[in-house]
């Protein structure tokens, strides 16, 4: 049995969920989501609590029932409150800037990185090695932040790159001089 998909969700006030066939939908203060449900799993919606089932016993709809369950838990806590990534730029002369819908990152290169940010992603710079990626889907908010982060990977002599808020970077020893 799957404990993960056994758990009911609560829905928090002003988040509506919908079903059409296999088509589910959450709207709520931060935005709108919608996902294809797999046939092998049902949403059932009693008052402020959401139940996902599974059809029948197989291993491949266990599976998927705790990841359905999970990625619509997702979806209702990312209209409510949304998600966020924080990333850090460390490097002499590294900077990035937001300029609306585009992220610009000067990463020491000959040219600045003009990076589109897609729709439904908002990201800040409140100081110039700081950018916060802000959304309501999970999965596009870490999608845009490891993006963003494959610019500069972090490099383990010096340290320099954009790594995520928090992350340890493992040093190497430079190469030494033996007389």
């Amino acid at each position: 049995m799957s404990r993960i998909g056994q758990q009911s969700i609560t829905l928090p006030s002003g988040v509506t969920v919908q079903t059409s066939g296999a088509n589910l939908t959450v709207q709520g203060p931060k935005g709108k989501l919608s996902r294809q449900l797999v046939p092998l799993v049902s949403v059932a919606i009693k008052g402020q609590q959401l139940t996902v089932t599974r059809v029948d016993e197989a291993q491949q709809t266990r599976a998927l029932h705790g990841l359905m369950r999970t990625l619509v838990a997702n979806m209702v806590l990312g209209v409510a409150e949304g998600f966020s990534k924080e990333l850090e730029i460390e490097g002499v002369g590294f900077r990035a800037q937001a300029q609306g819908r585009k992220l610009s990152l000067f990463l020491g290169f000959s040219h600045e990185i003009v990076y589109p940010v897609p729709e439904g992603i908002t990201v800040e710079t409140p100081k110039p090695t700081v950018i916060i990626v802000k959304g309501a889907d999970k999965e596009l908010v870490g999608a845009v932040a490891a993006r963003i982060r494959m610019f500069y990977k972090p490099e383990p002599y010096k340290g320099k790159g954009i790594r995520y808020a928090g992350e340890k970077i493992r040093r190497k020893a430079g190469k030494s001089v033996v007389k």
